[in-house]
């Protein structure tokens, strides 16, 4: 029963301040594994009894002192990343004192919750997380909001593809797009593929997007739509994988799915073309450059005074592991790992 406690404590925590950044699936699914590794705790502990130098442990474990417990709250781009990378981060060192010897034999926890960029940054400002994470550029309002001790930690850079499903007959007889002509399209300006060209069918064109809350819908916006709104009729998605699965799953479809989500679609197979966009190819150099230019970051915000428990985590990130696990993902890593 040493830990038990503590993990307890912890998880109580995580079920409140998840809560706090949507109440999605994804987030159930956090939720509940957090409820899990609390009761997996509890079953190996069973046998255990508790000394007044372990209870001691379990108060230093909760002194305010030390923060034991860390939250993300977010962009459903960065969830995969972060979430992977929390979860080997506890396997590996398992209680915050194997992580630094200067630490308290305290559990790890550190939790990871999808929720939309917008959603994410609510939180760090209003302290129910404490990093929002986002997939898109922070807005300078968020900035003042989140106060003097802001920071922000560019993990990865993401561009937002246009991708048809591969079987669209489109990808026989184009590579490319106008921008104008993509607008049109999401619009609903243009309904049906003949309208795109004379040669296709006349199907009606699926348009899918992000939900309202997701950065890539704001980014969208902002490259390409410009004053026009998006038509109604978009069907909306609740992440970037869910997006381009719906996209793959459509012949007829067409959706922004980011460069990361639009990697691992076809990572067993090519299900999603990307057309270029005013003769620009969404490629890592182009991104890179500049110079295709529906881009975003992908990053995390905080605006109060990093702990060293948080720093140590951070570290990890910004590791050659984090490094890995952000390619991994199909995402471009905005930082370089310290040898």
């Amino acid at each position: 029963m040493k830990k038990f406690l503590a993990v307890v404590t912890s998880a109580a925590m995580a079920l409140s301040l998840l809560t706090a950044c949507g109440s999605n699936s994804s987030t159930t699914e956090t939720t509940q594994a957090a409820t899990e590794a609390a009761s997996e705790t509890t079953s190996a502990d069973k046998g255990e009894e508790t000394t007044g130098a372990e209870t001691a442990e379990v108060t230093e474990a909760a002194s305010p002192q030390f923060q034991s417990s860390i939250l993300f709250c977010g962009s459903t781009s960065l969830y995969p990343i972060l979430s992977s990378l929390a979860s080997s981060f506890t396997e590996k060192y398992v209680t915050w004192d194997a992580v630094d010897s200067s630490f308290p034999d305290s559990n790890i926890s550190v939790y990871v919750a999808p929720g939309g960029s917008g959603v994410g940054v609510s939180a760090a400002i209003d302290g129910t997380a404490d990093f929002g994470m986002l997939a898109r550029d922070i807005k300078d309002s968020e900035i003042e909001a989140l106060g003097q001790h802001y920071q922000e930690f560019v993990v990865a850079k993401d561009a937002l593809t246009v991708s048809v499903n591969t079987e669209n007959p489109i990808c026989a007889i184009m590579d490319d797009m106008p921008a104008d002509t993509i607008r049109q399209i999401f619009a609903g300006e243009i309904a049906a593929w003949d309208q795109v060209d004379s040669s296709l069918p006349a199907e009606t064109i699926n348009v899918y997007i992000r939900d309202l809350s997701g950065g890539a819908y704001e980014v969208f916006q902002k490259s390409v739509m410009g004053d026009s709104e998006v038509t109604a009729s978009a069907t909306q998605s609740a992440s970037m994988t869910e997006l381009a699965t719906n996209i793959a799953g459509d012949k007829w479809g067409i959706g922004y799915a980011g460069f990361g989500a639009y990697n691992k679609a076809n990572a067993e197979g090519q299900v999603l073309t990307a057309m270029k966009v005013d003769g620009v190819e969404a490629t890592a150099e182009n991104i890179i450059s500049g110079a295709y230019t529906i881009q975003r970051p992908v990053m995390f915000v905080t605006g109060a005074e990093v702990t060293p428990s948080e720093q140590a985590f951070i570290d990890y990130i910004f590791s050659q592991t984090g490094y890995d696990v952000v390619e991994a993902n199909g995402y471009i890593p905005a930082f370089t790992p310290e040898a």
